[in-house]
């Protein structure tokens, strides 16, 4: 008997055997419009951070390095570097300026490691049509929530950055979806990915590498797919091998995952319906903290002068993630920082794009602000599970010896209260005005909200890189 026939590796071929056998028929019209807001929002985010610093030390360096004649397209950019470079680049630019979506169960920002890999797929294999370029996105969509859900929160917890281990597998599934690849090439494409598969969170304390993490995750999944197209082998049981498989290596003990979570629902219940966007730009565990400040402030006028004390009271992950006290460790830090946010919105009404700067983060009235702030863990939070982990009771203590509460389970552009698609569009253009013309957005715009009509997926391609400049 060979090796592989004694393998018992029921939840890579599930997810291998969905991925190479889903089509777009039989994919529900409201998965089909939610994926479409969901691209155009990944869009916008990784355009606005075409012109932030990391992104260009990146893409500079890689364009000195790469001697690919022609290559694919760099979003928001008029460079072309190699498909596999152009993947890690614009999934940097993605998760640039935290702004993107997220899976709150499965810990995943989906956008930004599952379209440069399928963009890049796309673009070196012209033929792919509208109808095509969906499913795979979707395909992509579903399979790295999954994983993440499998892993559960504690995955996060130890010290994991889900985006750089977990992202991979989106990755391998849209671009091994895009260039149809059959299901024994896919459980290799995946098996290829998932041993890829590394990021560390402490690249969240003011580290620029934690941009890239996405990025990466989208480069190892496109490599995944394009090694299996041509036979190269990967892990055939990534998922459940019980030594050095992907889930016994990444959690501590076999009690803190759930493989049935892999393909439970997988083609009837689909993931990319809870997938939330943001509307501030800052890491989601911080969004529904503002939100409750926002609500209490609406309730009860207030300014910065007027509060004593802030304390939130959330889940284990939330203190860990977001609750540190705040030292200026830079942008990325201050992002991720709960007080640092909650300072930005008292002072300045809002925290989006143009509240975060690198002057800002050494304000000494900011810092100041952050002080009055304090992050507690609450066990009940803990004990209802990641579903609830952004959960928060927050107590806003006035000067005058006013006390207010307000608890939020979730924030704006939930997965319980979805953005309309105005409202994805308006925020697509607002940042896109940074780099675009109105009427190159307005193109971008009617191109992703009619992707299914393309006879070409890479006209999309083409619409998100910046003109050149006149010679």
């Amino acid at each position: 008997m060979s090796h592989s026939d004694q393998l018992q590796n029921p939840y890579t071929r599930g997810i291998a055997d969905f991925i190479g056998t889903l089509q777009y028929d039989a994919i529900p019209a409201p998965v089909i419009e939610r994926i479409k807001l969901l691209m155009l929002d990944s869009l916008g985010c990784a355009i606005y951070g075409s012109q932030l610093p990391w992104s260009r030390i990146l893409m500079e360096t890689l364009g000195e390095v790469d001697t690919t004649a022609g290559g694919c397209t760099v979003w928001g950019t008029n460079q072309r570097l190699s498909a596999p470079h152009a993947a890690l680049v614009n999934g940097t630019l993605v998760q640039s300026f935290e702004l993107d979506d997220v899976h709150r169960v499965g810990v995943l920002h989906v956008g930004a490691v599952t379209l440069p890999s399928l963009f890049a797929a796309a673009e070196i294999n012209p033929g792919m049509n509208g109808r095509d370029f969906l499913t795979a996105c979707v395909a992509g969509y579903e399979i790295g929530p999954r994983v993440g859900m499998c892993m559960g929160q504690e995955h996060i917890a130890q010290g994991w950055h889900s985006g750089a281990t977990v992202g991979v597998f989106s990755a391998a599934a849209a671009a091994a979806a895009a260039l149809k690849l059959t299901p024994q090439q896919t459980v290799h494409a995946l098996g290829i990915a998932g041993t890829q598969a590394s990021g560390l969170m402490a690249a969240q304390f003011g580290a620029m590498v934690k941009r890239m993490h996405a990025g990466r995750a989208a480069q190892s999944g496109l490599y995944g797919a394009l090694l299996a197209r041509r036979g190269f082998t990967g892990i055939m049981d990534v998922f459940e091998n019980p030594y050095g498989g992907f889930c016994s290596t990444f959690s501590r003990s076999t009690d803190r995952f759930d493989m049935a979570k892999l393909t439970a629902g997988l083609g009837e219940r689909f993931e990319t319906t809870q997938i939330a966007l943001k509307f501030y730009s800052c890491v989601g565990s911080n969004h529904t903290t503002l939100d409750a400040i926002r609500n209490m402030q609406a309730r009860h006028p207030f300014g910065v002068a007027d509060v004593e004390k802030i304390q939130v009271r959330g889940s284990r992950v939330t203190v860990d993630h977001v609750g540190w006290k705040y030292v200026p460790q830079g942008l990325t830090s201050a992002q991720l920082n709960l007080p640092y946010c909650v300072a930005t919105l008292l002072l300045d009404g809002d925290a989006f794009v143009e509240q975060f700067t690198e002057e800002k983060v050494t304000d000494p009235e900011r810092i100041r602000v952050s002080n009055l702030v304090e992050v507690i863990e609450d066990p009940a939070i803990t004990a209802r599970g990641s579903v609830y982990r952004h959960m928060v009771h927050v107590k806003a203590v006035l000067r005058d010896g006013t006390v207010l509460n307000e608890t939020v389970e979730t924030p704006r552009g939930s997965e319980y209260s979805f953005a309309s698609p105005e409202q994805v569009i308006a925020k697509f253009r607002k940042l896109t005005s940074h780099r675009l013309s109105a009427v190159h957005s307005e193109r971008i715009i009617e191109q992703v909200m009619q992707a299914e009509k393309m006879s070409s997926a890479g006209d999309l391609a083409k619409l998100l890189a910046l003109p050149a400049a006149p010679q």
